[in-house]
């Protein structure tokens, strides 16, 4: 049974396109796949899994020695099983720029593509045979893509990510703003997580000179009611910083209908990453940055000490 499986955190890409391509697996290449989790779904992703009828995916915490695996949604190891390397990895499916570190037993397939969504690639790799896939699988689909480009608002989107949405809409009868509506409202709906929970539900590690950071990104209709809980959630930051191993949690509200960020500021560190990298002046403990929605093209890419 081959176990197919996306990064840590697992967002509605991650869970999605898992899910989607082990039915690639089962029901056209005729080998046993079955999606896994690395973690609890975010609210969009658990909204999207019970909008289309699925169940969600047992959760697995590591990964025994000569397991066959499908990597989806991330090539980093960071944000896979601690025993990723000793697994049998037979494919890599992702959009993210290669980090390295993943070794496999023998030469596999790997596809990474400068688009918005993983389930663009996936879309293009079944051809033909995307055509036998049910309505569950298709909606999955064009639900990571809503999700990954933001309703076509990030700028990682391409022009292959709009055409595949908008493909897969007419098929399905559906309307991606109607559909993008209801995901980015369960998106918003964070009332039931702590602090903590916040913090780590949408993030990743990296380092900036020799800085180890936790990068947090909260995407949102309401960015007001993350805003409120500023204060608790820049003290919860120091407990998970100690706890995770790194130097200092950054928090990004996105405002997805406004298309900005809002980052906080909790300190001297958070306020020198916040001017170097972004060029804005802080003044207090946020600062805003318009027009700034991505982790992967404009938040990461950009950090500087």
């Amino acid at each position: 049974m081959i176990q197919v499986f996306g990064h840590l955190a697992p967002d509605t890409d991650a869970t999605g396109s898992a899910i989607v391509w082990s039915w690639y697996l089962n029901e056209v290449k005729g080998t046993a796949a079955a999606p896994k989790l690395l973690g609890e779904p975010n609210t969009e992703a658990n909204f999207v899994l019970s909008h289309w009828g699925f169940d969600k995916p047992e959760i697995i915490t590591d990964v025994a020695p000569g397991d066959d695996v499908v990597i989806v949604d991330t090539n980093n190891p960071a944000e896979l099983p601690p025993s990723i390397n000793d697994a049998n990895i037979m494919e890599i499916i992702d959009h993210h720029m290669l980090v390295g570190g993943i070794k496999t037993k023998s030469p596999i397939r790997i596809t990474v593509r400068p688009v918005a969504c993983t389930a663009t690639i996936m879309a293009d790799l079944m051809g033909e045979d995307l055509a036998r896939a049910p309505r569950a699988v298709k909606g999955m689909m064009l639900s990571c893509i809503i999700s990954d480009t933001l309703e076509f608002r990030s700028p990682t989107t391409t022009d292959a990510d709009v055409a595949r949405a908008k493909s897969l809409a007419a098929d399905l009868g559906v309307n991606i703003a109607e559909l993008a509506a209801e995901m980015f409202a369960a998106k918003s709906d964070v009332s039931a997580f702590s602090d903590a929970e916040l913090l780590r539900m949408d993030s990743k590690k990296y380092e900036v000179a020799g800085t180890n950071f936790r990068i947090s990104v909260l995407e949102t209709t309401s960015p007001a009611i993350v805003l409120d809980r500023k204060d608790s959630l820049m003290e919860t930051m120091k407990s998970v910083a100690s706890e995770d191993a790194v130097d200092q949690v950054l928090l990004f509200v996105v405002d997805i209908l406004n298309e900005e960020s809002t980052m906080m500021i909790p300190n001297d560190l958070a306020k020198n990453v916040a001017e170097k990298s972004f060029g804005v002046a802080v003044s207090g403990d946020t600062v805003v940055l318009p027009g700034v929605v991505s982790r992967k093209k404009q938040i990461i890419p950009n950090l500087k000490l």
